[in-house]
């Protein structure tokens, strides 16, 4: 039985308020410790959403 992997990707808000999305994929550790740099960094609302193989997500309007 083969293992279907979960990719992630990420959305935030820099500290000058632009909008941000990720332009790579993450596996869900490392998508979490992205998100913990980010905010770190002094970002905010940051979201780890599931993706698609080859999906990429839009910055928030």
């Amino acid at each position: 039985m083969a293992i279907k992997m979960q990719n992630y990707g990420l959305r935030w808000t820099s500290p000058d308020g632009k909008a941000h999305a990720s332009a790579v994929s993450y596996d869900k550790a490392s998508a979490e410790h992205e998100k913990a740099r980010l905010e770190a960094d002094g970002c905010t609302d940051v979201e780890v959403l599931p993706t698609k193989v080859g999906e990429l997500l839009e910055p928030r309007a």
